[in-house]
């Protein structure tokens, strides 16, 4: 459950979109790292008094390794211009029944200008859409499909697997200038755009970002109890049947690795075994990069056998893709391995991107 703190904020470390990194100093003199959310919270100052949930940091846990401010109760933010009472701003209520539960306008509500659009919009017209596993994918799918079509409008629709607030993702501010923008569905939340489900945010994604390409992760950090089911990462296989049910190209993007340390994701993940063969119950494109080592190319080519009766595997030429993702705007990491320490995975990513571009003629 949650463990309290009250501490002083000592200095602003650094600012991204939505979010200020801080250093806070607890009563006994020890200092942590914490983060706010000012849109939830308020703009934290030195001096300011602050309320933390300090649950993750303490466990040690990597990606949610903050504490995080729940309040500045001694300097509260002011109330939204918009009225309270209405709809008029939007009604979505996204990590419901929590403390912090933000009231959004939703893409396709009355209120928003992209009513009319969505209203009676029931497919993406063919839209390929890569679907992944991490949130580390991210800046790889977009730099494969960038590497060829620079052109191309990429929309990212963030799921409520990881991180609920979009603001967490330094990656995500990274690839503002690049992306056409993020829609956040489920009850993950501060995107440009709000959706209730996968589904419509894959229509706001095609029909109000005005997306070519929609990449389909969760947010940063991933629940994982060590179980073939027991991971959030099977959305993947349902992001698979949401595209198909609305028309779209579903392009699988693999989570290979000769890296990591668990045996478990070694080669071909069984997070993709278990979404795409298992969950995943419509066909999609599972992309394998050419240029892997023969070691880790053998094992996934035989952990895919299974796979290959409901699924297309593409095989994608992956010259330039290295170049592309060595210029990616953003850093590259996952599990803490950079671009050169776990390069298949992030090759395959970038694979998935190229192929999603492919699709477009």
């Amino acid at each position: 459950m949650v463990r309290w703190r009250s501490a002083t904020v000592v200095a602003v470390r650094r600012r991204w979109h939505g979010a200020a990194e801080l250093d806070v100093a607890l009563p006994d003199g020890a200092t942590l790292r914490a983060l706010a959310y000012p849109e939830l919270v308020g703009d934290p100052a030195p001096g300011d008094r602050v309320l933390l949930n300090v649950g993750a940091l303490v466990m040690g846990l990597g990606t949610g390794g903050y504490a995080l401010v729940v309040a500045l109760p001694d300097r509260l933010p002011a109330d939204p211009p918009q009225d309270g009472t209405t709809r008029d701003a939007g009604h979505l209520v996204k990590a419901r029944y929590t403390p912090l539960q933000p009231i959004l306008l939703g893409a396709d509500e009355e209120a928003s200008p992209h009513r009319a659009v969505l209203a009676d919009a029931h497919d993406v017209a063919g839209m390929p859409v890569v679907t992944a596993d991490l949130h580390s994918a991210l800046p790889a799918v977009v730099a494969g499909i960038r590497a060829d079509r620079p052109d191309v409008r990429v929309a990212y629709v963030m799921t409520d697997g990881g991180a609920l607030p979009a603001w967490f993702s330094r990656t995500l501010d990274g690839l503002r200038g690049t992306l056409a923008g993020t829609v956040t569905v489920g009850q993950a939340f501060g995107g440009d755009l709000e959706a209730t489900n996968v589904h419509s945010g894959l229509l706001a994604a095609r029909h109000a970002l005005r997306a070519d390409v929609a990449v389909v992760a969760q947010g940063p950090g991933n629940l994982g109890t060590g179980t073939r089911w027991g991971f959030s990462g099977v959305a993947v296989g349902e992001a698979v049947n949401a595209v198909a049910a609305l028309g779209g190209r579903p392009v699988g993007s693999l989570r290979i690795s000769a890296a990591d340390p668990r045996p478990r994701h070694r080669g071909l993940s069984h997070h993709s075994v278990t979404a795409y063969g298992r969950v995943a119950l419509a066909p999609a494109d599972l992309v394998l990069p050419g240029g892997l080592d023969a070691d880790l190319a053998g094992e996934v080519e035989a952990a895919l056998a299974p796979l290959r009766d409901r699924h297309r595997i593409v095989r994608v030429d992956p010259a330039g893709l290295d170049a592309a993702l060595r210029a990616s705007p953003v850093g590259l990491s996952t599990m803490g391995r950079g671009l050169d320490a776990d390069h298949g995975y992030f090759l395959a990513a970038a694979a998935a991107g190229r192929h999603a571009a492919a699709l477009l003629g």
